[in-house]
């Protein structure tokens, strides 16, 4: 068995002229959604295996947030360039590229790819995975490359904790 959560960064700020869409901060409701996301999360699973982040900045800081709550060292942290899409297919091919002594990961990327990946992989029909939303799929198989349909496990909205 394997066992995906993938994670939608945190509120990003748009506040900020003359910066790359990939160096857009987060936003303090970001910062706070991500901490209290985390936080229930922590309570809820055991610390997934591995941690992947996209390189933009919010992600990445989303990421650090998440790491802090579980106590995961930054320096596992893993960086992925090609995560930093707005597709399912660099997040497909990520996943499907974990180490398969990895039993879990938590994934942080952006959106339409997680919507996406979500509704093809999962067995709930999510319309839309809002800022600092978490996904838990699981899928039986022994190998992350043979991924197919998966069961959704549940998933943890900001929204409904505010």
């Amino acid at each position: 068995m394997k066992t995906l959560y993938i994670v939608r960064h945190a509120k990003s700020s748009w506040e900020y002229e003359g910066i790359q869409d990939i160096d857009r901060p987060l936003k303090k409701r970001g910062i706070n959604d991500a901490y209290l996301i985390s936080s229930i999360l922590q309570k809820k699973i055991e610390t997934p295996s591995v941690f992947v982040s996209s390189c933009a900045n919010r992600a990445l800081h989303t990421a650090m947030i998440f790491s802090y709550s579980f106590n995961f060292p930054l320096s596992n942290l893993k960086i992925s360039k090609s995560l930093y899409s707005f597709s399912d297919g660099y997040l497909i091919k990520t996943v499907m590229a974990l180490d398969n002594g990895f039993d879990s990961a938590i994934i942080f990327s952006h959106d339409h790819g997680i919507s996406d990946f979500v509704n093809k992989f999962g067995s709930k029909k999510i319309d839309h995975v809002p800022t600092s939303g978490v996904v838990a799929i699981e899928f039986k198989t022994k190998h992350w490359k043979n991924i197919k349909s998966g069961k959704t496990l549940f998933t943890e909205f900001p929204k409904y904790h505010r």
